[in-house]
């Protein structure tokens, strides 16, 4: 293993921060990882920047560990690094750098007076978890710490800055905190003025990151901050960085997705779909964030908080009933056989609904979460129908915000999706596709997915090639890629179909569960 020719890719999803180190090749060489989650503190799921690098050192050092096992050395350096995280979101600082109130994650869903108001200000959808909207809430707030602002960022973008010095932030990360003009590929100008007429005493351009595109370098890591991944001092300084990207554009690079006319979904403790526009949208639509590739490219992305966490809930349950019943499984087995038992399941999950909302879900009207199944006394309760449902709960949300794409006739040639949840080959990819009506690929590293992405963009930035950043993945690190793709089931297209109608309108008992179930204390 030459460290010149090495990229580690560093990602900080939802619950786990993951490294990913690869060759010039785009092979893994190793991978470190760390379980976290957020935590809900007096109305606000946020994370502690102590746990961030907490967090981050275990990952380091779950890496290293990796890394000497493999290949028999303790690696002193990289050849490049970058760094992935959930987008959207506010962390503001004032000039010494402190920061001013807790880390507002993507999750929350409070900043609705400000979104609309934004939204009708620019003429374009501004959803609510975007930097601008939890900057803008503040404003209308009139929250103290606006006064003191000399910096907002996203979560990669304040570890990039962090570990290099430089408050940048690649295109893709930078277009969820506010809207890029694709021709400049930087925060859109007339956009930017029309802000500062309305609060005249915020400098806005000033507060937000310098915005680079793939292929650029973003500085180089510093000591301190190799430092803080390496605490032991074996880490030297001097790596080139990535310009710092969000989960959406790490996902797009894992999927080979950046040209116009190919998609992506990404499914973790939130699931979004991402589809590079070929034309500009006919309309504004709620549903709709319009975002771009690292490269800078229009995507339209239909966003929804929640994903796969409330059904990793039901497998701990049903784990932990194996572990009581004295028959003990590991995780991985629970989500193997439980994902294999959907596949015997009714096409239309015989009559039962799974709704995965722990947190507000704006495409589906709802400002706060509450979990549910239900089912009408006629329906079937067999494990294969509710792990259906469960499958399908996943899906559903996304899947209503799809059929917006479809309304404006934008078409793909291919939908690829990565996640943890299509390592059991050939059930979530099934249904999928049968929830979209379309061909689902998915590639060997699909479960590797964005620290994979992000340490490929790394390599990108270091090579100094000319080539575009498609270019660079068909033809380099894609070239010989083997994905295996799920053609739509008829059956399963018409049992989602049947699914998503039910669906649509038991989203009534889901917003009485949360006018009538009230949060209270504290959560993770």
């Amino acid at each position: 293993m030459v460290a010149a020719r090495t990229s580690l890719g560093i990602e900080l999803g939802s619950t786990r921060i993951k490294l990913c180190l690869i060759g010039d090749d785009s092979a893994v060489l190793a991978v470190g990882s760390h379980e976290w989650e957020n935590a809900f503190v007096d109305r606000v799921w946020t994370y502690s920047l102590a746990d961030v690098w907490s967090g981050i050192g275990a990952a380091y050092a779950d890496l290293v560990s990796d890394v000497e096992a493999k290949h028999g050395v303790r690696p002193e350096s990289f050849g490049a690094i970058g760094v992935s995280a959930m987008m959207h979101g506010y962390l503001a600082f004032d000039r010494s750098g402190e920061q001013l109130v807790p880390f507002r994650t993507w999750r929350n869903t409070s900043t609705g007076v400000a979104a609309a108001e934004l939204t009708e200000l620019f003429g374009v959808n501004i959803p609510l978890r975007w930097s601008i909207a939890h900057l803008h809430q503040a404003v209308i707030d009139n929250e103290p710490h606006v006064a003191e602002l000399d910096f907002v960022t996203t979560l990669a973008g304040y570890v990039h800055w962090r570990l290099t010095g430089r408050r940048v932030l690649g295109v893709g990360d930078a277009s969820g905190m506010f809207p890029i003009d694709s021709s400049t590929q930087t925060y859109d100008a007339d956009l930017l003025a029309r802000y500062i007429d309305r609060v005249p005493a915020l400098d806005l351009a000033a507060l937000l990151p310098e915005v680079l595109v793939a292929g650029e370098t973003a500085g180089t890591l510093t000591a301190d901050g190799a430092g803080l991944l390496d605490p032991t001092g074996t880490l030297r300084a001097g790596a080139v960085m990535a310009p710092p990207e969000g989960d959406a554009g790490t996902g797009m690079v894992a999927t080979c997705s950046v040209a116009p006319r190919t998609g992506n979904v990404s499914a973790g403790t939130s699931i979004f779909a991402m589809v590079v526009l070929e034309r500009p949208l006919t309309s504004v639509h709620h549903e709709l964030d319009l975002v771009t590739t690292p490269a800078g490219d229009p995507v339209a992305m239909v966003h929804c908080n929640n994903g796969a966490s409330e059904l990793a809930a039901w497998a701990g349950l049903f784990g932990t009933f194996a572990a009581a019943a004295s028959s003990p499984v590991d995780a991985d087995t629970v989500f193997d056989v439980l994902f294999r038992a959907a596949l015997d399941g009714e096409a239309d999950a015989g009559g039962l609904l799974a709704y995965n909302h722990l947190a507000g879900e704006p495409i589906a009207g709802l400002d706060e979460g509450r979990p549910l199944v239900v089912r009408t006394p006629d329906s079937r309760l067999t494990l294969p129908n509710f792990m259906r449902a469960q499958l399908y709960g996943v899906f559903g949300t996304l899947a209503l915000g799809m059929r917006v794409l479809e309304g404006e006739r934008v078409e793909l040639d291919r939908m690829f999706a990565h996640g943890g949840m299509f390592r059991t080959a050939g059930v979530a990819q099934r249904f999928l596709a049968g929830a979209l009506d379309a061909p689902v690929a998915v590639a060997a590293t699909a479960s590797e997915g964005g620290a994979w992405g992000m340490a490929v963009l790394a390599g990108f930035a270091a090579s100094e090639t000319s080539d575009t950043l498609d270019d660079h993945l068909r033809e380099r690190v894609f070239a010989d890629a083997v994905f295996a793709t799920v053609a739509p089931d008829p059956a399963d297209v018409a049992g989602f179909a049947t699914y998503l109608e039910r669906y649509r309108a038991g989203l009534t008992v889901e917003r009485a569960a949360v006018d009538a179930l009230t949060l209270t204390g504290t959560t993770t």
